[in-house]
């Protein structure tokens, strides 16, 4: 077994040691007999974000009537929680890096020794892989999937680490990789939150016929057109089966690819003649419902070539309106309302049931061209904004990955 590790810090040279854990860390046997602590200060384990409060995390205490058998978990105590998780079927290990609090009797409390950084072992357990490979040697499964290894027992595995000062430089590095994909994070909650709020706002509320929040300069009163005066229902079919790539359209991702949303072709290529046409910047309904499309999502076809839709799908083709302004318009719930007055889930429970004549008669709110362009490339530029926080989020979680496994042994 090689003793450094594929990826290292420049100025560090000594093999790592291999050792059992528990020479790094001690089983702690503090309880809240005194009541020093009450289940306000009950914390929980995340496999995602590691030892938080169980009220600012989970919204409320789990705690049992009395908290006085709890275990107590300082700063930088590590935690090991005996429960299962779908990628860690024997548990999970964490550092606290937080407050000091209580920790119910199913969790394991360690305090570390003077040769350890707790942040490091969280560092060096955070891969799943590692993680598993150490505890499945140590645990015995109960009948109820609970984990059967003492506290002591627990730390008998072995682990390869290096010097205390290795380990500090590790831990720091991992520290600001986490910082970074916590900004992005929350920049991309904060992004997404900003685009509900206006999408609620830049339109007029029903009955009313100008926004709360409007572009300076713009003072007109908005129209209302029905759908079907500024978009046609597409009734060309795939006769002769000039288009074979089927696309299917995702309230999370839009109009894609079947193959690229269901990694394979559903659609059987001798039914697709009758399958609509689909081009550039058309519009397609997806009658199947969602808890983030209640009614069904609408969006555009935006990836630059022509595909075909099943007819199950109602697509439409529009003009004399800004398309993005109508693409950002079905982001939107305004429309919502009309769809449930007009419509109902039909027979089966997961799709949504209109006609065509009543679907285009569904009322869209419409401002002076300029206006809708204005709209339209304003709200775009947060989706383009999440696009870059997420693929930010999406390249830092994979740099993580990568030396979760080569900065370790």
């Amino acid at each position: 077994m090689a003793n450094t590790p594929k990826i290292r810090f420049k100025g560090f040279t000594d093999d790592w040691e291999q050792r059992k854990l528990s020479d790094y860390l001690t089983t702690s046997s503090e309880k809240n007999v005194v009541g020093t602590y009450t289940k306000e200060d009950v914390l929980s384990v995340s496999g995602d974000v590691g030892i938080v409060n169980q009220i600012e995390f989970q919204g409320r205490s789990f705690a049992g009537a009395s908290v006085l058998n709890y275990g107590v978990v300082g700063t930088g105590d590590v935690v090991y929680t005996k429960s299962p998780l779908r990628s860690n079927p024997y548990g999970i290990i964490k550092a606290n890096k937080g407050k000091p609090g209580i920790v119910s009797t199913l969790y394991a409390v360690y305090h570390p020794n003077v040769n350890v950084d707790p942040n490091f072992v969280q560092c060096y357990f955070e891969q799943d892989t590692r993680l598993n490979n150490y505890l499945h040697p140590l645990v015995n499964k109960g009948a109820k999937n609970d984990m059967k290894v003492s506290d002591d027992n627990a730390l008998k595995g072995m682990v390869q680490f290096p010097s205390l000062e290795e380990q500090q430089a590790i831990s720091a590095f991992f520290k600001s990789l986490d910082n970074l994909i916590t900004h992005h994070q929350r920049k991309i909650n904060e992004t997404k939150e900003l685009k509900k709020f206006m999408l609620q706002k830049m339109f007029p509320k029903k009955g009313e016929k100008i926004p709360e929040i409007r572009f300076f300069g713009f003072t007109d009163a908005w129209e209302q057109r029905k759908l079907g005066d500024i978009a046609n229902k597409v009734i060309e079919k795939n006769t002769g089966l000039l288009y074979i790539e089927t696309f299917t359209n995702s309230a999370e991702f839009g109009v894609i690819s079947q193959r690229d949303f269901f990694d394979r072709d559903i659609s059987k290529i001798e039914s697709l003649d009758g399958y609509y046409v689909v081009r550039e910047e058309d519009f397609v309904y997806n009658p199947r419902i969602s808890v983030t499309a209640p009614v069904g999502p609408i969006n555009c076809n935006k990836l630059g070539r022509i595909g075909v839709m099943s007819p199950l799908y109602t697509v439409f083709r529009t003009h004399d309106v800004d398309i993005t302004y109508l693409e950002q318009f079905f982001k939107s719930v305004y429309w919502h309302s009309f769809m449930r007055f007009n419509g109902d889930s039909g027979a089966r429970s997961d799709r949504f049931s209109i006609k065509d004549n009543l679907f285009f008669e569904m009322p869209v709110p419409y401002p002076d061209i300029v206006e809708q362009r204005k709209i339209g490339e304003w709200l775009t530029s947060l989706d383009d904004l999440i696009m870059l926080h997420q693929r930010k989020y999406d390249e830092l979680k994979d740099i993580k990955k990568v030396m979760l496994k080569n900065m370790f042994i």
